[in-house]
């Protein structure tokens, strides 16, 4: 079955409550859109989008199962199997062993983790915005190991790499992603209230 944002908002819902996980799902919810639309996917947008959305579906609840405990989680609640699929191989080599395919697949892969590095930097700017931001200074961030430590620089590297591109048009892409939906993201994370 295909399923409705409404649908997919409910089963997140139902096992993330806190505010710092919400706000991430919906931060990759908009960044796989807009990757979709960008990459030339635009009639897949919404699947784009609400696999961005579940893909940390059981992080909060299960993070020694992440990525496994989803499928089932999923299934249970007939998902159809290429959402489950697609959200679950942002594990790869780390949990599970499903490799991402899909150019979607790792898109999620590779801008997961950035997507948490960016918001971060955005949040030691005077502005607390990234629409201020320059590549230059994610750069920077980046190459900082000590900065924002939990997001793993190997998984943006290797994301990077199974997308064919160079780092540097991954960092700016999703920084790029993140600038053009960010008062989307900020108006979906204030109605959370």
């Amino acid at each position: 079955m295909s399923m409705t944002r409404e649908q997919a908002w409910s089963l997140l819902t139902q096992y993330n409550k806190e505010a710092f996980h919400l706000r991430h799902a919906i931060t990759v919810e908009h960044v796989m859109g807009w990757y979709a639309q960008e990459l030339g996917y635009g009639q897949e947008r919404e699947f784009w989008s609400l696999v961005g959305l579940l893909h940390d579906l059981d992080f909060e609840q299960w993070p020694e199962e992440h990525c496994e405990k989803s499928q089932e989680l999923m299934r249970q609640a007939g998902v159809e199997e290429r959402m489950i699929r697609a959200t679950a191989c942002h594990g790869w080599g780390i949990r599970v062993d499903i490799k991402p395919e899909h150019e979607m697949e790792k898109v999620l892969y590779a801008a997961d983790e950035l997507t948490g590095l960016i918001g971060a930097a955005a949040l030691m700017r005077p502005s607390k915005s990234v629409a201020d931001m320059e590549l230059k200074s994610l750069r920077k961030k980046f190459k900082d190991k000590k900065f924002a430590a939990g997001c793993s620089r190997d998984v943006i590297a290797n994301g990077a790499q199974l997308l064919g591109w160079e780092l540097e048009r991954l960092l700016d892409m999703t920084l790029r992603a993140m600038q053009a939906e960010e008062s989307a993201i900020e108006a979906a994370v204030a109605a959370l209230g």
